[in-house]
Parts: structure tokens; C-alpha cells; sequence
């Protein structure tokens, strides 16, 4: 059984999808394992560090992949950088699968499985597998910091000889794993906090992180989550509400943080132009979203947009990536949990049981033809 870790190619790609300690792992379950060399530098991990934890290093993307049973990545490869790749291979990855049909079939064409780490499904058995778990929770904290950093002064209020500095506003828009990470965060470094979400099992998670709630509790509130738990698009007649609700409040905070995602669909717009322009000169804006279009009409990605007012909008690209090190330790786990259960330890080699829920819930590609239901062609 030989596994392969290529370097990731993506610009801002900072991340890898295995360590010194998982690589151990995979070794001592009869793996061989190949790092392209270079592949874990911007997460603080040498090529020597690989070397002495058994894997072998490669010079090169085609002899990683060569002869591979297995590839371990973090965002999906392109197909045709997996010539090399027998087919039957298995690629597991964050695949993105969402408006991705080319690239799916490309896969399918190939005769590659492919595995998208993050439709595991949320069931107790996967919860060491969940790869949007453990990165959004390093966006969170990120958040903060990155918005504490553009804010320019202190979050916490100080009582000084010199006067008192008020302690911060942040108000943190969508309350999933990035969003109560947020909040712990923010409350740690001493700012006021409120947040809001659609769903209303949220509620008494913010209040329990000693934040305030902000939401239209209405009808369509309560029925706002899916039996995965997560929320559901809103109608727009909720979303003029709820924007209502927040233009006022948003008016009065120093630090914004939206993280609300749905998966498959666009990021829903929270905080508009007009929201932005109400905020006074130096606020920050911090939009989790803005690599599936933004909750923020004006931020764009990769960029820290300055308004004409004097707010930032912070739109950085690959949050988690922004702590290479420790977002690469969490998914390669992620990662080695979910291969385990594919690996027959006493032949040593890859034994994928088609009948396993995880399997079925993460399948996209499989024998020439693109097997998950969602992402079937009509």
C-alpha cells in the first residue's frame, strides 16, 4: 500500500495533508508513504522531519504519485495532474464539489475514486473525521485576531490613571462552529459581545459563551435548521427582518465577524453597502465568507477593502491556512481517522467497504461514474 502526499498548488495553499505524526501512523499500519519534497514548509515541517518519521521524500508531483494506492490532499487536485495515477487510486481531499461537474467527470474518466472530507456526515463515530469542524474553528479564532489586528486599538476596557479605554463592540453574524470560536475568542480578550444566527438551538450556545443573542424569533426562526444541523436558506421576506434588525446594531460595533455558509448555495449577503457606510471610521469588517461570494456586499477576496467612511473589510483568502501549522495537525488527524477505516491491518492494504456509511456519505467518484446522489446529473 503506497500513500501520497503531493504539494498543494494553489496559491494560497499554505496547508498540507499530513504530518511527522500521522505519516508514523500510516508507516506503522504497513503504508509506504511519499512527501513531495517542500510539501510541508509552510506549515513548519521539513523535509527531514518526514524522513525521520519513515515516509520517503520525492523530488517531484509525478514520482509522489507514481504507483499510488492512495493520495492525501487538502484542496482537490486537478485530474490531469494525476496522469501517473493508476486508476482505482483513491484521492481524498476537501473536493468542493459543488459546481464542480467538469471536474468531477474528469475524475470519473480517469477511473479514480474520489472522497470530499467535508460531506462527513455529523454523527458521533465521525466527529475526529470532521475536517469543517476543525478548520472553521481556527477561522473563528482567527477572525478575531485578524480583526483585532486592523482595529488599531484595545479590545478590552482599561482603567487607567490616564482615563478609561471602553472595551470593544464585536458582533459576530452566524453562530456555527467559526462563529462560537469567535465569540469564546473575543470574550477572552475582553470585548462586548453579541451575535446572531438563524437557528434557534444557537441561542442558548451564545448566551452560555456570556455573548448576547440577536435574531427575529418568529415562525419561520424556529423552523430554521436541518435535521444535519445546518441552517437553512431564509426567505427574503426573514432576511428584510433580520437586516432591519441588524442595520441599527451594526451601526454601533467596532468589529463585525460574519461566517454564515450554506452549503451549496452562495453565501447569504448580511452586512450591505449601506450597513458598512453606517459604522464609524476605523471599524472592521471581517468576512469568513468571502470565498463563496461574501456576507458583505463590498469585501473582496484576498483583499482588505478600505470604504470611503474609513471601515475595513477584511476578505482573506483561506483562513484556516493563516495557521498553517496548527490547521494542518487538525486535518491531517481528520484524515488519518477516516483512512484507517479503509486499511486492512493484517494484509496491509487499502480494503474500502462500499458499505459503510462514512464511505457512502464522502464517496463523489467511483468506478468511471460519479455515484454521489446530490451530484448526479438530472
Amino acid at each position: 500500500m503506497r500513500i501520497a502526499v503531493p504539494a498543494e498548488v494553489e496559491q494560497f495553499e499554505t496547508r498540507v495533508a499530513a504530518t511527522p505524526e500521522t505519516v508514523r501512523k500510516f508507516v506503522g499500519f504497513g503504508a509506504q508513504v511519499a512527501v513531495q519534497a517542500g510539501a510541508g514548509l509552510a506549515s513548519g515541517v521539513t523535509d527531514a522531519d518526514y524522513l525521520a518519521a519513515g515516509a520517503s521524500v520525492t523530488a517531484s508531483a509525478a514520482e509522489t504519485l507514481a504507483g499510488s494506492d492512495l493520495v492525501l490532499s487538502v484542496r482537490r487536485p486537478a485530474a490531469d495532474a494525476l496522469a501517473g495515477v493508476a486508476p482505482g487510486c483513491a484521492v481524498v481531499c476537501i473536493a468542493d464539489p459543488y459546481g464542480a461537474q467538469d471536474a468531477l467527470s474528469a475524475f470519473a474518466g480517469k477511473g479514480l475514486r474520489l472522497f470530499a472530507m467535508e460531506l462527513m456526515p455529523r454523527i458521533t463515530r465521525a466527529q475526529v473525521m470532521d475536517v469543517l469542524s476543525s478548520q472553521a474553528n481556527l477561522a473563528g479564532y482567527r477572525a478575531v485576531v485578524d480583526g483585532a489586528g486592523e482595529y488599531g486599538r484595545a479590545l478590552p476596557m482599561m482603567m487607567t490613571a490616564a482615563g478609561t479605554v471602553p472595551a470593544a463592540r464585536i458582533f459576530i453574524m452566524g453562530v456555527g462552529v467559526a462563529g462560537l470560536q469567535a465569540i469564546a475568542t473575543a470574550r477572552r480578550m475582553g470585548a462586548i459581545v453579541t451575535a446572531t444566527d438563524v437557528r434557534p438551538a444557537t441561542k442558548e450556545q451564545v448566551e452560555s459563551l456570556g455573548a448576547k443573542f440577536l435574531a427575529v424569533e418568529d415562525e419561520e426562526f424556529k423552523q430554521a435548521q436541518t435535521a444535519g444541523g445546518y441552517a437553512k436558506e431564509m426567505s427574503a421576506d426573514y432576511q428584510a427582518k433580520q437586516a432591519a434588525l441588524t442595520a441599527s446594531h451594526i451601526a454601533k460595533q467596532d468589529i463585525v465577524i460574519t461566517t454564515a455558509l450554506i452549503p451549496g448555495r452562495p453565501a447569504p449577503r448580511l452586512v450591505s453597502a449601506d450597513m458598512a457606510a453606517s459604522m464609524r471610521a476605523g471599524s472592521v469588517i471581517v468576512d469568513l465568507a468571502v470565498e463563496r461570494g461574501g456576507n458583505c456586499e463590498l469585501s473582496k477576496p484576498g483583499e482588505i477593502v478600505v470604504t470611503p467612511n474609513g471601515v475595513k473589510i477584511v476578505g482573506h483568502l483561506n483562513v484556516p491556512g493563516r495557521l498553517a501549522a496548527t490547521a494542518s495537525a487538525l486535518y491531517a488527524k481528520n484524515l488519518l481517522a477516516f483512512v484507517e477505516t479503509m486499511i486492512d491491518k493484517e494484509k496491509k492494504a487499502l480494503a474500502i467497504n462500499f458499505e459503510d456509511e462514512l464511505v457512502r456519505a464522502t464517496l463523489l467518484v467511483n468506478d468511471g461514474a460519479i455515484v454521489h446522489p446530490n451530484f448526479q446529473k438530472a
